[in-house]
């Protein structure tokens, strides 16, 4: 059975969405992320993938950061029957999926020093390893923000991680920490490894079973647990990250 086939059988997913005028930023970011998702454009502000389990999961996880930041969002399923074909709507599915390819990876994000960057109250490892990375690699100068967990409404300028809605956070397998070492093209591989590490205890799933990870875990614990400010369990896990690229460096030499 071709591809083409599979998908005419299946269905399609559509994702109906309307923005709000403001943020600026939110409309670039919707579209980075229907690009990463694959999702071709059907009409203005319809896109659609083809229907499985983790498309269903990705439009619907969009929707939710669509909505929380005051705009509409509709997923639905669809049978094409008069103005425009299957095969058609197959084959502007599959040109998206060339010119994703044909690019490459996305262009490298930067951002100015200074920035304000905000995340949830009670750090632990995602969000312990993301502020090392950003002030290590990112934002050598970085202001951190610690929020509620729900109900947060950014102010211009900042960029948030770790959170929901934000401009730096979970994509699909990818933990925030991940998600900054693809989206600022932090190709190093102990970076890469230690990114498995934080992966792992924060999903809790064993996926890439270091053998250290559980390690790692307890003396994440053992900050989290002490009688600490978030800004100062950020300072007492910063030498743990360090020892830890120092150790994953030293392997590849």
């Amino acid at each position: 059975m071709t591809d083409s086939q599979e998908s005419s059988q299946s269905g399609w997913l559509l994702l109906i969405h309307q923005l709000p005028p403001k943020p600026d930023y939110l409309r670039v970011k919707i579209r980075r992320r229907l690009r990463q998702l694959g999702a071709a454009a059907l009409r203005g502000s319809v896109y659609v993938l083809p229907d499985n389990d983790e498309a269903f999961e990705d439009f619907q996880w969009l929707a939710g950061e669509i909505r929380a930041e005051g705009g509409e969002a509709i997923v639905c399923r669809a049978e094409f029957l008069d103005g425009i074909t299957e095969e058609e709507v197959q084959e502007m599915f599959s040109n998206a999926a060339a010119t994703r390819l044909s690019s490459g990876s996305e262009s490298v994000e930067r951002v100015e020093p200074g920035r304000t960057w905000v995340t949830r109250r009670g750090v632990h490892v995602d969000r312990m390893a993301s502020a090392w990375l950003i002030r290590r690699y990112l934002d050598p100068s970085p202001h951190f923000k610690f929020v509620p967990p729900r109900g947060y409404r950014a102010e211009p300028g900042e960029l948030r991680f770790d959170m929901q809605p934000a401009e730096y956070t979970h994509e699909g397998e990818l933990c925030t920490f991940q998600v900054l070492l693809k989206r600022f093209g932090l190709a190093d591989t102990a970076l890469a490894a230690i990114g498995e590490v934080v992966r792992d205890i924060d999903y809790k799933d064993g996926k890439h079973g270091r053998p250290e990870t559980a390690g790692i875990a307890a003396l994440v614990q053992s900050i989290a647990e002490a009688e600490l400010t978030d800004a100062v369990r950020l300072e007492r896990a910063a030498p743990l990250f360090d020892g830890l690229l120092s150790h994953y460096s030293a392997e590849q030499r």
